[in-house]
């Protein structure tokens, strides 16, 4: 399996901090917020990345992981001119996919709890051609809202008045037939193409399912500046108070063993901090 990891948009609800940064690079309390999404694919096992953002960015992410290789990953970069709506990230990397089946993962997206790689594996080992997750808010009209009745999944982006409470966050898993049925997709009222309107075309054809997250599992849009702050908030009081690290790409590398505990000791020698120190401690 390959992962899309997007972390393109104009991040337009985070002006001005992002006129002249990408969000994804914002730190979000003692690492830039792609650590948090990246760990997440990494915590599923997967070592094929593909990376989209824009132009101006990409030399930032290479920056910060160059092919992935200190990490145990491969990491592709690929350019996105102009945010088209989220499905345009399989369009964009289509050569790169190719026959294989896909994890899309956005950048902005934060999880972290007890059986959050469980949960990962079984959308992973899914045998359905997409299979998304549902997770319980207080606001669902703000989201796309997933409900079940009959065994039949009806999915709705923000509807006035929601069947259920269950959101769908900000990750997917998709057959080798995704590319395909996301060239039949029509751009919407906002100009874009939309992640619903694709999980839609293997709904229609009974070829999707979800899994519920449970109460023991955090989920955060980090896209405003409340969400940028509560997310901060949560990993400085977790990290202190349990002392270890939420979101460390270089920790999951080692205890996955994609690299030795020499090479996780060059990597921590970088951060002379208590991330360092921690790194150095495992």
């Amino acid at each position: 399996m390959k992962a899309i990891l997007l972390a393109g948009g104009s991040g337009t609800r985070l002006r001005p901090t992002t006129l002249d940064l990408n969000k994804h690079l914002l730190n979000v309390y003692n690492k830039p917020m792609i650590f948090y999404s990246l760990s997440v694919l990494m915590l599923a096992k997967i070592r094929n990345i593909i990376l989209i953002s824009d132009k101006n960015n990409l030399p930032c992410f290479k920056k910060f992981f160059g092919t992935g290789r200190d990490l145990g990953i491969k990491i592709k970069y690929l350019c996105q001119n102009k945010p088209n709506g989220i499905p345009e990230a399989f369009l964009i990397a289509k050569k790169e996919i190719q026959n294989s089946s896909t994890c899309l993962m956005l950048g902005d997206n934060f999880f972290f709890g007890q059986g959050m790689q469980e949960l990962l594996l079984k959308g992973k080992n899914s045998q359905k051609g997409a299979f998304f997750y549902a997770y319980n808010v207080s606001h669902p009209e703000n989201f796309a809202v997933v409900s079940r009745k009959n065994k039949k999944i009806e999915l709705i982006e923000k509807p006035k008045n929601p069947k259920t409470n269950l959101a769908v966050p900000g990750i997917y898993f998709f057959d080798k037939n995704v590319v395909k049925h996301t060239r039949k997709l029509k751009k919407s009222k906002r100009n874009e193409l939309e992640i619903v309107d694709l999980i839609n075309e293997y709904i229609k054809v009974d070829n999707a399912d979800y899994l519920e997250i449970g109460r023991g599992i955090s989920w955060l849009d980090m896209g405003t500046f409340d969400d940028l702050n509560h997310c901060s908030n949560f990993v400085m009081t977790i990290e202190n108070r349990q002392n270890y690290l939420i979101g460390s790409p270089e920790e999951i590398a080692f205890r996955n063993n994609w690299i030795s505990k020499n090479q996780l000791n060059k990597i921590s020698k970088k951060y002379n901090n208590s991330y360092g120190y921690y790194l150095r401690s495992l």
